[in-house]
C-alpha cells in the first residue's frame, strides 16, 4: 500500500470490513448444491459492495474501528488506498477532531462532507512500532507525544512527569493568575507570619510561628533534592524577604546555580489556585489530626484458642467508658493499698491526648 499521501481524503469507519464466520448453531437447509453456491456468492458481494461504496467515495485513507481482512487490504491496495483496522476507539475520536471527519457507522450513503482531510499523511517507522502521522490538520485541536526509553518503569514516569506539566498549563490558562515556585511563595507567607505572630499574645503565637516554620519545608526539600546546603540557602532568603519588601518578594531556590534567585523573572511559574488548595488541604489536614482527642485500642484476646472455632468470644455489656477507666484504676489501687496512682488494669490500655481527662 502506498505510505504517503499529500491532502488525502480520510474515511473514519466503525465497520469490520471482511467475511464473518457463521455462528456455531447456524443451520442453512438446501435442496440443490447449487443453492449453497448462492449463499457464497451473496456473502461476497456484501463485503464486494462495502469496499466499492469506499472507493467510490473518493477516499484515500480508511482507518476503521474494527477489523480489516486481508481481502479489503488487498483490495485497496490494488486501487492505490491505505487502510488500518482495529485503531483504537481515542485515536479515531482524536483523528475526527483533527481532520474535521466523521465516523461512519455504515458504508451507505459515504459523500464528501464526512470525509477528513489533512496536509500530509505519512506512515513511519520509530523503533519497533509503526505510527500513522498526520500534519496539518484544519482543526489543530490534538496531538501526539511519543516517548522512548529503555524501560518500562522509565517511560512510566517520563509520562507522568509530561502529564502533570500539561495539567499544571491547563490550570494555568483556567486560573489566568500565576505565582513564582521555587519556594518563593512559601518564604513569603512564612516571613509574614513570623511578624504577624509577634503581635498575638498567648499561645496562639506559637501556632503561628509553628505554621510559619512548617511552610519552609518546600524550599528546604527542593535545597536537598538539588544537592545544595539548605541552611545556606533558607538563611539567606530569610534575609532577603525580611529586609528588602517588595523586590525580594518573589525570590526562591535558584536549582540550575545554587543558593536564591527571582524565580518569577526566570520563569518559574505556579497556578495561584493550585497554591491556595494546597495551603488549604494542608491546614485542613493538621486540622483533622489535632482535632483527635484521644483512642482507645483494644488489646488481643490472651486465649490463643479464642477464635480457633470461628465464634467470637462472648462480650460483657458495655459500660459508660468513665466507668470502665474508673473501676480498673480502682481495682488496681485497691490491691495495692494506696490511692488511685494513674495506673490501669490488666487487659486495658489508654492512650491521652490534646483534651484527654
Amino acid at each position: 500500500m502506498s505510505k504517503k499521501f499529500e491532502n488525502p481524503k480520510i474515511l473514519l469507519l466503525n465497520v469490520e470490513l471482511e467475511l464473518k464466520s457463521e455462528k456455531e448453531n447456524a443451520e442453512v437447509r438446501i435442496s440443490d448444491p447449487e443453492q449453497y453456491q448462492s449463499i457464497v456468492d451473496a456473502e461476497w458481494q456484501v463485503i464486494y459492495d462495502k469496499l466499492d461504496a469506499c472507493v467510490q467515495s473518493g477516499a484515500n485513507i480508511v482507518l476503521s474501528k474494527l477489523p480489516i481482512g486481508d481481502l479489503a487490504t488487498q483490495y485497496f491496495a490494488d486501487r492505490g488506498l491505505f487502510c488500518a483496522g482495529r485503531v483504537d476507539d481515542g485515536d479515531l475520536k482524536r483523528v475526527a477532531k483533527a481532520t474535521g471527519g466523521a465516523v461512519q457507522t455504515t458504508t451507505n450513503g459515504l459523500y464528501d462532507g464526512i470525509l477528513g482531510t489533512c496536509g500530509l499523511f505519512e506512515e513511519k517507522q520509530m523503533g519497533d512500532e509503526r505510527f500513522n502521522v498526520f500534519t496539518d490538520c484544519p482543526a489543530k485541536l490534538t496531538s501526539t507525544i511519543v516517548l522512548r526509553g529503555g524501560s518500562e518503569q522509565f517511560i512510566a514516569e517520563s509520562e507522568r512527569s509530561i502529564h502533570d506539566a500539561l495539567m499544571v498549563v491547563r490550570r494555568c490558562l483556567k486560573s489566568r493568575a500565576v505565582v513564582a515556585g521555587g519556594g518563593a511563595v512559601e518564604m513569603e507567607v512564612a516571613n509574614y507570619l513570623r511578624e504577624h505572630a509577634l503581635t498575638i499574645e498567648g499561645k496562639g503565637q506559637l501556632i503561628v510561628s509553628a505554621y510559619a516554620k512548617a511552610l519552609e519545608i518546600v524550599p528546604r526539600q527542593l535545597c536537598d533534592n538539588a544537592g545544595f546546603d539548605s541552611t545556606d540557602v533558607l538563611s539567606a532568603l530569610r534575609r532577603k524577604h525580611a529586609q528588602e519588601k517588595g523586590t525580594g518578594t518573589w525570590y526562591g531556590v535558584d536549582i540550575a546555580n545554587g543558593g536564591i534567585c527571582d524565580t518569577f523573572e526566570l520563569g518559574v511559574w505556579e497556578p495561584s489556585d493550585n497554591k491556595s488548595n494546597s495551603l488549604g488541604a494542608a491546614t485542613e489536614a493538621a486540622c483533622v489530626i489535632l482535632s483527635i482527642d484521644e483512642t482507645i485500642i483494644s488489646p488481643r484476646s490472651q486465649d490463643p484458642g479464642a477464635h480457633a472455632s470461628g465464634q467470637l468470644p462472648a462480650q460483657p455489656p458495655q459500660q459508660p467508658m468513665s466507668n470502665m477507666m474508673a473501676n480498673a484504676m480502682d481495682a488496681v489501687n485497691a490491691s495495692k493499698g494506696g490511692s488511685r496512682s494513674g495506673n490501669l488494669g490488666n487487659g486495658v490500655s489508654y492512650m491521652r491526648g490534646r483534651g484527654g481527662g
